[in-house]
């Protein structure tokens, strides 16, 4: 039986692959900076209107350890990591970046071995290791990268990403398991849109800041990929740490690469070789063992 954190983890997984088609979209005409900036905004917003909803709670009784911690998972979580994942996904194309992504489940998992003392099964750890076994499958001569310079700061970039990404949510997995995940994923996003915000400030590129809102021929794109991702796929994500272990959600988040690799091909028309679908099926068998472990 897949528990309620076995759903929200394949859920996110679904969600999150279409909003990383539409960032590849979007990817093509605005930067990583400036598509980032955007995207957490409008999150916040959406997370505003939903707390407004529930009546709060607005200002939680947190000690100060706790305040830092949220600060700091919203910064390296949320601003750098989510950065580092759009000037990867710039580089090595939607389903190229679903394939190295495969580094996110061993990331998470070790993250919560070393913090939290907690173990994945003997099933559980093979099917990991199958869909892990992907990126090794897709990446290898991949054609669709001219420059290979670009496949490898584009691997190295979305390893970066997930290491980050893992640390930065495993650090406040205590709060998140007792508190409003409304209120915790929008508190994050406006720490980290300040944070983004308050950079291309110093750096003198305040065009980035207005970038997203100013094209308006883009928000097609833009505003579903915002809701969808850092808003809705942002809240299953968190829901799946809040009631299952770091490494059975991560595995299960993995999936997303399935989802992402099929509709790059449907969508973006991007090549459906014999070494993705091999790591799709390796992914996707992988995900079976460790629902059945």
């Amino acid at each position: 039986m897949l528990s309620a954190g076995d759903w929200y983890a394949i859920t996110c997984g679904l969600v999150w692959s279409f909003a990383v088609i539409l960032m590849r979209i979007a990817g093509f005409t605005i930067p990583p900076l400036a598509l980032t900036f955007f995207k957490s905004l409008v999150a916040v917003l959406g997370f505003v209107v939903v707390l407004l909803w529930q009546g709060g709670p607005w200002l939680p009784d947190y000690p100060a350890m706790t305040w830092t911690r949220l600060v700091l998972s919203a910064v390296f979580g949320i601003a750098i990591a989510d950065t580092l994942f759009a000037a990867a996904l710039n580089r090595l194309g939607a389903s190229l970046q679903a394939l190295a992504d495969c580094i996110y489940a061993p990331s998470i998992a070790m993250v919560g071995l070393l913090m939290f003392g907690e173990r994945l099964s003997a099933v559980e750890l093979l099917g990991g290791t199958l869909v892990i076994s992907g990126v090794f499958v897709g990446l290898v001569k991949a054609r669709e990268i001219e420059d290979s310079r670009d496949l490898v700061t584009g691997v190295f970039l979305a390893v970066g990403a997930h290491v980050i990404m893992a640390v930065g949510i495993l650090v406040v997995r205590d709060v998140i398991q007792e508190g409003n995940l409304v209120w915790i994923a929008g508190f994050r996003f406006s720490v980290a849109t300040a944070a983004l915000g308050l950079f291309l400030l110093v750096q003198g590129d305040v065009a980035s800041l207005v970038l997203g809102i100013r094209r308006f021929d883009l928000w097609k794109f833009t505003v579903p990929m915002a809701i969808l991702g850092p808003f809705l796929a942002t809240l299953l994500w968190i829901a799946g740490f809040k009631y299952e272990t770091p490494g059975r959600v991560a595995i299960f988040n993995q999936l997303s690469t399935v989802f992402v690799v099929l509709w790059a091909w449907l969508i973006l028309k991007e090549p459906m070789t014999r070494k993705k679908l091999a790591g799709i099926s390796l992914a996707f068998g992988g995900a079976v063992l460790v629902a059945w472990g």
